[in-house]
């Protein structure tokens, strides 16, 4: 499972970014800091604009949303599952409803 950074992290290794900045500047100030690999990734997928400020970088950094809805990786995994068989609903994976795999309502009792 990969980890997403979140828009703090982000947010963090560019604190000493003057905006408006470029995505451009952002991955190069990124790379100069040392940020870690998420948080490069995570700069690469924002949309290609000039930012003007940290509040507007932080709503374009992708996230995941299966995270959002709390789900466990096995969820996760029906979910990816449920999606590939559905692909003709053209419903986001994220907006298939994902019951609990039996072993883990088992456990849960």
């Amino acid at each position: 499972m990969s980890h997403y950074a979140s828009p703090e992290e982000v947010l963090h290794a560019l604190k000493s970014v003057d905006y408006p900045a470029t995505k451009d500047q952002l991955l190069r100030a990124a790379q100069a800091a040392g940020a870690s690999e998420e948080v490069i990734r995570a700069l690469r997928a924002i949309p290609p604009v000039e930012y003007t400020g940290r509040e507007e970088l932080a709503r374009s950094v992708p996230t995941d949303p299966a995270e959002d809805r709390n789900l466990s990786p096995a969820q996760r995994a029906e979910a990816a599952r449920l999606a590939r068989l559905r692909a003709k609903t053209h419903l986001s994976q994220y907006m298939l409803d994902v019951p609990k795999p039996p072993i883990e309502d088992e456990l849960d009792r």
